[in-house]
């Protein structure tokens, strides 16, 4: 496990007179890199601005993201890899991962006492870490990112009857039981886990809004469409992770339906190399589409900014399954941001803040839906214009300058 030591000041201050948190210490443990997993990176942003200190235990090693980290941080990393496979790599990984985080803050804390445990899940188990200092006296905070039974049943397409999906929920259960305060992404998965594992005034919800520092609100403006002929592409974007639920295939099955109406129309995919995008690619040379679509590779969030703005559209082609169902990706909310508008799922999880006078919808995992919602943002752009100002409006409630004093609320509670 090697550590980082602080490098840089946090810019941001807390728009509150007196820091809510001073003098707190902070551990937070996320099987995630620093600070390249938005949740944590803007957690821990938050929880300084305030005024605590934090010691973060991750994955990574001391390479990565040298001379950033805030004033107020040190950051142990851990080499290890995120697993891809089976269900018994995870277990050995998270394993060995919990292991060590438990054992790091239950030595710092003989020392000196937390105030504070932050956990990241996934695995909801990292809650385990937090034990010895629960018992010196700290606080816990599970921030659930993702509902765990719902993301192996869709991995690993698994039954909810399950053994393996039944003991996810036991773990649920357990973990939660043992904080003082549960975060969670949406009111979809609030609804999920206030179901079967806690009351729902033990939940608080933070969505993944975009950082404003690096998303600035631009006002959405009129699209002008290129003409029959032009060399100007209709550029649709997709940015995230490339995986089978994300449904980047279905967003090559509804390209190759507007080719013949939207001859200049081009697909920009954004994110990190993958065997599924592999198999995507391999597609789209079958169907004559390999101009059509463009692999952009991996970018920082600073960098995805430039590549929104490029962009005439934005789409979500989720598939349907019982992960995406409930999801609110905050790709919405970083088109939006920028005054795009975007093609999105008719999913819960999107339909709780939005509805179809705000964003584009398509019938989960139906291309050819998909393929008419990118017709429609191509021949009425005026049309589009008002939804994706309506889109904004949603978005402006959503703010994380909203979400993080949210955060900081709940949070500071803990200690009153």
């Amino acid at each position: 496990m090697t550590q980082t030591t602080t490098t840089t000041s946090l810019e941001s201050s807390p728009t509150a007179a007196v820091k809510r948190l001073a003098g707190k210490r902070v551990a937070m443990v996320t099987f995630s890199s620093y600070p390249f997993d938005p949740r944590p990176r803007r957690s821990i942003d938050a929880l300084l601005a305030e005024g605590a200190t934090v010691d973060l235990i991750c994955l990574g090693n001391k390479n990565d993201a040298k001379g950033v980290v805030p004033v107020g941080v040190k950051v142990f990393r851990v080499p290890l890899k995120h697993p891809r496979r089976g269900k018994f790599e995870y277990a050995i990984r998270y394993g060995t991962f919990i292991l060590i985080s438990s054992l790091a803050f239950a030595l710092r804390s003989l020392g000196r006492r937390y105030d504070l445990v932050y956990v990241h899940n996934m695995p909801d188990i990292l809650v385990a870490s937090s034990l010895i200092p629960k018992m010196l006296g700290a606080k816990v905070v599970l921030d659930l990112h993702d509902p765990m039974p719902e993301l192996m049943m869709t991995i690993f397409r698994t039954p909810e009857d399950n053994r393996s999906v039944r003991m996810m929920k036991r773990l649920e259960r357990w973990s939660i039981a043992r904080t003082d305060l549960a975060v969670t992404v949406n009111v979809a998965c609030k609804r999920i886990f206030s179901s079967r594992s806690c009351p729902a005034e033990k939940i608080a919800v933070v969505m993944n809004a975009p950082d404003g520092q690096i998303f600035p609100f631009r006002e959405a403006r009129l699209s002008v469409s290129p003409k029959q002929g032009s060399d100007r592409p209709f550029v649709i974007m997709y940015h995230g992770s490339i995986v089978e639920r994300n449904g980047l295939d279905l967003a090559l099955d509804a390209l190759a339906r507007v080719r013949e109406t939207i001859p200049g129309a081009e697909l920009r995919v954004f994110g990190s190399r993958t065997a599924f995008l592999d198999l995507v690619m391999d597609k789209a040379q079958s169907m004559g589409l390999q101009d059509k679509i463009r692999f952009m590779g991996p970018r920082r969030l600073e960098e995805l900014v430039t590549e929104i703005e490029k962009c005439d559209l934005g789409i979500i082609p989720n598939q349907r399954n019982p992960f995406t169902d409930i999801n609110t990706p905050t790709r919405v909310f970083e088109y939006l941001a920028m005054g795009k508008p975007v093609i999105a799922p008719s999913t819960q999880g999107i339909l709780d803040y939005f509805d179809k006078d705000s964003l584009l919808f398509f019938e989960p995992g139906n291309a050819a839906e998909l393929a008419q919602q990118i017709e429609y943002a191509f021949f009425h752009p005026r049309e589009v214009l008002e939804i994706a100002r309506k889109g904004q409006e949603v978005f402006v409630e959503h703010t994380w300058d909203r979400e993080r004093e949210t955060l900081v609320d709940c949070v500071s509670a803990l200690f009153n």
